[in-house]
């Protein structure tokens, strides 16, 4: 699979070790640019994977949600639009290269301008860890991670 710089939110992208609660991950797309037809006549996917395994010192717990906001400061407090979401996954799941979300963005969603991910960190910090997520037409049982430089 070839990335698309304007259609990836996370490249090996570390979250924060700081605490728990709410934290944008990587970068936003602006949709006034593209369209804010998200998907319109062609599902375009969504894919949440991790790069490297999430540790903590205690049992955390990472909701990954796929959300947009008027703003590319995406609001952290739970007042933007929330499309999808991974629910709470516990530390056992993310292991590195595990697919956490694979799944076509609602084609009708009232999107707002700034498309982009969010983690929802529950219980405990975490101490690593880190995700790729992007933007695909490929469906995602069509899709397949491959380590670096392999063939």
């Amino acid at each position: 699979m070839i990335f698309d710089t304007l259609n990836t939110f996370a490249r090996a992208t570390a979250l924060s070790t700081s605490g728990t609660g709410r934290q944008v991950v990587g970068d936003q797309i602006d949709l006034r640019l593209t369209s804010s037809n998200v998907g319109a006549g062609k599902p375009l996917y969504i894919v949440i994977r991790t790069s490297a395994t999430f540790t903590s010192g205690g049992g955390a717990t990472v909701d990954f949600e796929v959300v947009s906001d008027a703003t590319a400061a995406l609001a952290t407090d739970g007042s933007s639009t929330r499309h999808l979401s991974t629910g709470p996954l516990a530390l056992a799941a993310l292991a590195a290269n595990q697919v956490l979300l694979a799944t076509a963005l609602p084609q009708t969603g009232n999107y707002e301008r700034f498309l982009g991910i969010v983690a929802n960190v529950g219980t405990a910090a975490l101490t690593a860890g880190s995700i790729d997520a992007f933007l695909t037409f490929d469906p995602p049982d069509a899709w397949r991670s491959y380590a670096d430089a392999s063939n």
